[in-house]
């Protein structure tokens, strides 16, 4: 890895500028070009922007869509909340813990061509989802599902951060692949209840096999993408997986087995730590969280999705097991959501591009902190229409802050590093929605206390973005006047 990932000397000394080497073409007629023209190669990048987001939108898509289909799915293959929930965590632990190396994989063998293979395979495993008979084959076909999401994801920002390498024309490049993520996040619950009520569960899997050949036709004219020394950090990825797959079960589980699972997660987290250290090039790069502005994006990162993830599920569940609402009914209740993300999505990029990151971060995470606020006492008698309304400032919220801090972050790095530097953000984010539905499903329990215990997750989700806020408050102050994306930042702790 280099230097200035590990380099442990304290105070870090001053951050030399890095050349803007993004701007050359790739010699094997990769990215280059300014900013949003047409590069060398003759391909637009606007038409690989294009790719990137039906990628991030079909594997965004997956984490929320199955939320709605979870009673329907319950009903034909008979099982519980527990069983349900590793429906949808065993695609997110994949996702989450493979995207730590499928980063560097990007780098490695070129973001065109591991996009491409990560879809390619993606569409397949959906296939096996659709046709699963039973619960523990569609379990094993989501991790699939999961771990080609976990290619596909940072690969798609990867090709975004090298198709538009002039900063701001980045962010704006950045707002819209993020809003395709968010706008798949929210409306996964509507599409999920249409596509159930129209048909079945199993649709929601499905309907992944079009949009899936659309991405893989429009990768094949994306221009092949540099390769980069990027050596894989085995141990570190095992142990990332343990812990992450243990600590979940625990949460999930609980009882003694849940105790063992736990004790398991803890060594395994402390084994990782520890690789990590003295790893030549780790998965995760501890220098990097030296790095105040990379290290509160991932942190904000992570408890923006926790709180609005956990919502999404836990709501979707309510909707139908509370209020007795049918799966398209429910689904509906979340499009007042889908449309604020859709336009705030692109405002953010607007607003990044102006104040730089720490205004929309601050702002958006604050608001979400009133969502979720706001949706404490929504319960089984709350009318339709307010509760609906209720869930609008989570969303608005977190619309404001994700493009805003996944700029911050991909800022903090050289360009060499995008993959890098996306895994990282992205796992983050990914671990975190894998434990809210592990909290929000562990305290709703078997619904006896539904209620309750939906509130108590509102509550847990509103501390930890409060705390994320504060640190944005804090972290990103020198980065109050910063365009989005500025080059030449430190990884932390080395030279630049």
């Amino acid at each position: 890895m280099p230097e200035e990932l590990v380099t442990p000397e304290p105070p870090p000394p001053p951050c030399r500028e890095q050349p803007d080497t993004s701007r050359a073409p790739a010699a094997d007629g990769g990215d280059g070009g300014d900013g949003g023209s047409t590069p060398p190669g003759g391909v637009s990048p606007a038409l690989t922007l294009v790719a990137a987001l039906i990628g991030f939108f079909l594997v965004t898509l997956d984490a929320s869509v199955v939320n709605v289909a979870l009673p329907a799915m319950g009903r034909e293959l008979h099982g519980g909340l527990a069983a349900l929930q590793w429906v949808v965590d065993g695609y997110t632990l994949a996702f989450a813990s493979l995207m730590l190396s499928t980063g560097a994989l990007s780098d490695r063998v070129g973001a065109s061509r591991a996009f491409a293979a990560g879809t390619a395979v993606f569409t397949a495993a959906s296939v096996a989802c659709g046709l699963a008979p039973d619960l523990v084959l569609l379990v094993a076909a989501r991790v699939v599902q999961g771990g080609a999401a976990a290619v596909v994801l940072p690969s798609s920002l990867a090709l975004v951060r090298q198709a538009f390498p002039d900063a701001r024309r980045r962010a704006r490049a950045i707002a819209v692949w993020a809003a395709g993520g968010s706008v798949a996040v929210a409306l996964g619950p509507v599409a999920g209840g249409a596509l159930t009520t129209a048909w079945s569960w199993r649709a929601v899997f499905f309907v992944n096999l079009p949009v899936g050949v659309a991405a893989l036709a429009l990768s094949a004219r994306v221009a092949r993408s540099a390769r980069r020394p990027a050596p894989l950090d085995l141990p570190g990825q095992a142990t990332a997986v343990v812990a992450l797959a243990a600590l979940t079960y625990a949460v999930i589980e609980g009882g003694a087995a849940g105790a063992a699972a736990g004790a398991v997660g803890a060594l395994a987290l402390a084994g990782f730590l520890v690789i990590e250290a003295r790893h030549p090039h780790p998965v995760v790069p501890l220098g990097l969280f030296r790095n105040g502005a990379a290290a509160t994006a991932i942190a904000s990162g992570a408890a923006v999705t926790f709180g609005f993830f956990g919502g999404v599920f836990v709501l979707s569940l309510f909707f139908q097991q509370v209020r007795g609402q049918s799966a398209l009914t429910a689904g509906l209740m979340f499009l007042p959501m889908t449309l604020v993300i859709s336009v705030m999505n692109v405002l953010s990029g607007r607003i990044t591009n102006r104040y730089g990151p720490r205004v929309p971060m601050l702002v958006g995470q604050s608001g979400a902190v009133v969502g979720l606020l706001v949706l404490l006492p929504v319960g089984a008698g709350t009318p339709a229409v307010l509760t609906a309304v209720a869930m609008v400032p989570l969303s608005l919220g977190a619309a404001l802050a994700v493009p805003a801090l996944t700029a911050a972050a991909m800022g903090a790095v050289p360009a060499e590093r995008a993959g890098m530097a996306a895994g990282v953000l992205n796992a983050g984010r990914q671990v975190a929605g894998a434990l809210s539905v592990a909290v929000f499903g562990t305290l709703v329990g078997d619904g006896t206390h539904f209620v309750a215990g939906m509130r108590r997750g509102l509550l847990i989700a509103a501390v930890l973005l409060a705390g994320a806020a504060l640190a944005t408050a804090c972290g990103l102050r020198g980065a109050r006047d910063e365009p989005a994306g500025a080059e030449g930042r430190k990884l932390g702790g080395g030279r630049a």
